[in-house]
């Protein structure tokens, strides 16, 4: 941090965004809407950030589409949903917020950039069907095709996803209701058409709408600008020391600076001890390393933690970014689907494969009594009939696992002594599951009774159940999973208020300091997480953030929390 001002400064605005993912883009958009002068810093040489690899949902209760999929739903059963699933680590203020302003901020980008988006049918929330105030269908949305041709120049420097099928929507992908399972059966001739002419879809798309939005209102999108340090005038933020090409450049923020750098994924001291997340792989870009709390923390600013998203995944040998770096693969729809199911160094399953909230909790669970992590490592064990029904990531239908991938072999035992795994129990583990495959129904673990596990990593064309399917056929393959990061989304972040101005240890916003996205710690939802919900709280925080520093700030949450009893201050 920097107490002294500069002698000049280099660039001027009136709110500077860091970053520039969907919650520094919005951020500097609403703040431009309503008067004041914006600019965005983006660290790489890329704009769009994490935004642009995610499958580009949003989660957004009470949206002006859902009832055109006849769904009635509102904000307040909304926050009862995602109140009733943090289990006490969220804040109700936070809840509340995100859940009446997601909404409209929804709707303003609609209205205000062109942002085009729609339900995803059939698609219904993680725990529909477990608890109250879920819905089928209508809370997530996703974006119609960009045409990434309206960037100009910047279309090449708009970020795309190297593990995302960008070029199609989720309807494409789950048309006839199959997904994942049915991926060698998806249309690829429209998949080549929207790639040759730069179509995007899913976080690619999203991403270049928001971008699109900065770039229609000359807003500067500076690039190679690594912001350093906050510059403070005594009493508020003023500005950011960056650096570019090794040279200092000062920026001035007359109202205020947004911090949305997303989170520490790439930094894995953080992860470590920030989150409890080890030896992670990552499916995000090296500059995701805990830059907001480099930041916000010499002014003070607090930091909250609630449960981390762990993840399964595993790599394809072979399969590189440019850079060399090994492209990492999530293992999450692959492991739900039929004839697969996930056991740990003793052959023994452990959670529900076809729903990761289940499963992904106990791989990081401690036996107290031998200080062991008892579910880590642990292996994806399919017959052979998944490998000529499903894909394996990347790896399709009929195609053999490479070796570096994946063990083969002729029997279940054989496959235990190959692997280390203990035989006996991986013997009795198969067969017990084969037996509840039979019956459609698994008593240990109760796979498949989340109809979202069921949309998302299920083959209704599988009878009597679409997770469900017996491993009898041999060869007999494992594979190695790997503890893989939330996709950015942390455990740890920084408080923000009902504002999104960050706040300090002593309760009190930080004059000047705003932050948005996985920058900020997930009090909006605690314990739980959604799909859709981490883009949907970086547009909303951006359009808070924009608004107030632009001296515009949002009143609509007043009346809801006075009506919940809740402090707004």
């Amino acid at each position: 941090m920097i107490r002294n001002l500069p002698a000049k400064w280099d660039i001027e605005a009136d709110v500077v965004a860091v970053g520039s993912g969907i919650g520094g883009l919005s951020a500097a958009i609403a703040a431009h809407e309503h008067g004041a002068k914006a600019v965005v810093l983006e660290r790489t040489d890329e704009v769009g950030g994490v935004t642009a690899l995610s499958l580009g949902e949003l989660w957004v209760a009470g949206n002006h589409r859902s009832p055109t999929v006849g769904v009635e739903d509102s904000p307040e059963s909304g926050f009862r949903y995602l109140k009733r699933l943090a289990m006490g680590y969220g804040e109700d203020a936070a809840i509340l917020n995100f859940a009446v302003h997601a909404r409209v901020a929804l709707k303003y980008f609609e209205e205000t950039i062109g942002l085009k988006t729609r339900v995803i049918r059939k698609c219904p929330d993680y725990y529909y069907g477990v608890t109250p105030d879920s819905v089928a269908e209508g809370r997530l949305l996703e974006v119609l095709p960009f045409p990434a041709d309206t960037l100009g120049e910047w279309q090449g420097r708009t970020r795309v996803s190297p593990t995302v099928p960008y070029a199609l929507t989720h309807e494409e992908m789950f048309e006839k209701g199959r997904g994942v399972a049915n991926m060698a059966n998806w249309d690829y001739d429209v998949m080549a058409e929207r790639l040759q002419k730069d179509q995007r879809c899913l976080g690619a798309g999203l991403a270049s709408y928001f971008v699109k939005g900065a770039l229609d209102r000359r807003i500067p999108l500076h690039t190679g600008c690594n912001v350093q340090e906050l510059v403070c005038d005594g009493t508020r933020v003023v500005g950011v020391r960056a650096s570019r090409d090794g040279k200092d450049v000062f920026v001035r923020a007359g109202r205020g600076v947004v911090l949305a750098v997303s989170s520490y994924e790439r930094n894995a001291d953080y992860s470590r001890s920030l989150g409890q997340q080890l030896d992670i792989g990552s499916m995000v870009f090296p500059s995701i390393d805990g830059a907001n709390f480099r930041l916000a923390g010499p002014v003070g600013a607090r930091i909250a933690r609630v449960p981390d998203i762990t993840a399964l995944g595993y790599r394809v040998p072979g399969e590189e970014l440019p850079s060399g770096e090994p492209i990492w693969r999530n293992a999450m729809q692959p492991i739900g689907l039929p004839h697969t199911i996930v056991v740990n160094r003793k052959g023994r399953r452990f959670g529900n494969e076809a729903f990761y909230r289940s499963i992904l909790y106990a791989v990081d669970f401690i036996d107290g009594g031998t200080q062991t992590h008892p579910n880590f490592p642990c292996w994806a064990i399919l017959d052979s009939q998944a490998r000529q029904k499903y894909p394996f990531g990347s790896v399709m239908p009929g195609q053999d696992l490479p070796d570096e991938l994946g063990t083969k072999a002729g029997s279940v035992p054989e496959l235990a002594r190959k692997i280390g795994v203990q035989e006996d129990s991986l013997v009795r583990t198969i067969a017990d599951f084969n037996r509840y495959c039979e019956r459609g129904e698994d008593p240990e673990f109760l796979r498949g009774t989340h109809p979202w596990g069921a949309w998302m990593c299920g083959d209704p064309e599988n009878k009597p159940h679409p997770n469900l399917g017996a491993l009898v056929k041999p060869p007999f393959y494992a594979i190695e999973l790997h503890r893989l990061g939330g996709s950015a989304i942390p455990a740890a972040g920084l408080v923000a208020d009902i504002h999104s101005r960050a706040v300090g240890w002593d309760e009190k916003p930080i004059e000047g300091l705003y932050v948005a996205g996985n920058s900020v710690a997930r009090l909006e939802t605690g314990a739980s997480m959604q799909s859709g919900i981490s883009n949907a709280r970086g547009m909303t925080h951006g359009y808070l953030a924009g608004r107030h520093a632009a001296g515009s700030a949002s009143d609509l949450l007043k009346k809801e929390l006075g009506r919940a009893g809740l402090r707004g201050d």
